[in-house]
């Protein structure tokens, strides 16, 4: 599985919400900056060639649909690379950021810690 550039992560965040949708309905969802409907279309594709999306034919129009999951992504990609790059390839440096920076709170590390415990 390829990495995606910027833009086709916003097109793919779009879908991914949609669950399913036509490049019509996608375009208004773009609003900061605004996408041509060329441009959804052409992204929609390269996605397609790449084997993230897959689409249902009727007639000349295409509904597209996520075949990769938001979740596969983000483990695969999102992740790894911020702990990689940001973190020293640390996920123990990742948690004790949040929790230096409270953004996660004691009782949430316990559950983590439950969690893991449980595995």
């Amino acid at each position: 599985m390829e990495k995606l550039t910027a833009k086709e992560e916003e097109v793919m965040q779009v879908l991914w919400k949609m669950e399913q949708g036509y490049v019509k309905d996608m375009v208004p969802k773009f609003t900061n900056p605004p996408l041509h409907y060329n441009t959804v279309s052409t992204i929609v594709r390269n996605l397609e060639e790449k084997g993230y999306i897959g689409h249902k034919a009727y007639g000349n129009t295409h509904e597209y649909y996520p075949i990769i999951s938001k979740e596969t992504y983000q483990n695969r990609f999102v992740l790894t690379r911020v702990v990689d790059e940001y973190f020293d390839n640390s996920y123990k440096n990742l948690v004790s950021y949040f929790a230096k920076n409270e953004k996660i709170s004691a009782d949430e590390l316990r559950e983590i810690l439950a969690m893991i415990e449980k595995k």
